[in-house]
């Protein structure tokens, strides 16, 4: 068998068990923190109390994610136009803690998403990715992976794509427990939540043309 067969083998079968299996423990265990920073979000934000964007998934398919706001709503008037004036100080505690990212667990659950993989990214950003860079969409996207436990958003672009590719040639159901283990001690030392000089993340290639929409989270 190709590594390439045993790799598409692995995700829909073996992969699918392990997602599910995973994302329900999690939601489990998660419920009690999840309920308070719902309420946290909905009593300082208001609604709505998630976060859904467009993102790019399996085989470049769209789909959209759901996370927990961590920012107010875009306001030129307020001057809330940037991650940074939009960003509160729940929220920068939401993505330290990757909270925000529980309800992507539904995602995963519906199978749209793994528990390890790419991080799935803006459907806005499909027409800025390289021939190579698109090899990432062969898996499913995750919510952590190589790039996020080799140093999350304070990545360069080029390093998280190159990770990105590298997960796509070797993933195994050991290389996703080895990501899950070291997932949990980058959230534990909240380590690369964001990049230098930037809120949340740089924007991808802006030479390109600017992104419909007031912010792109990642």
């Amino acid at each position: 068998m190709t590594r390439r067969a045993e790799r598409r083998r692995w995700s829909a079968t073996g992969g699918r068990v392990f997602d599910i299996v995973i994302a329900t423990v999690i939601l489990i265990v998660t419920a009690f923190p999840l309920a308070v920073a719902t309420l946290v979000v909905a009593t300082c934000l208001g609604r709505p109390v998630l976060f859904r964007q467009e993102r790019i998934g399996l085989h470049g398919a769209p789909f959209t994610i759901v996370k927990l706001r961590t920012m107010r709503p875009f306001d030129p008037a307020r001057g809330l136009t940037t991650d940074a004036s939009r960003l509160t100080r729940f929220g920068v505690f939401l993505r330290a803690t990757s909270i925000d990212e529980l309800p992507s667990l539904v995602n995963v659950l519906r199978g749209e998403m793994s528990i390890v993989g790419p991080r799935p990214l803006p459907v806005t950003y499909g027409p800025r990715f390289t021939g190579s860079e698109k090899r990432r969409h062969e898996v499913r996207p995750g919510l952590t992976g190589l790039a996020q436990v080799h140093g999350r958003n304070a990545l360069s672009w080029e390093d998280r794509f190159r990770l990105d590719v590298e997960y796509v040639d070797r993933c195994s159901v050991l290389l996703d427990f080895r990501i899950l283990l070291r997932t949990a001690g980058v959230v534990l030392r909240a380590r690369g939540i964001t990049a230098a000089g930037c809120a949340t993340m740089h924007e991808l290639r802006p030479e390109h043309g600017p992104v419909p929409g007031p912010a792109v989270r990642t």
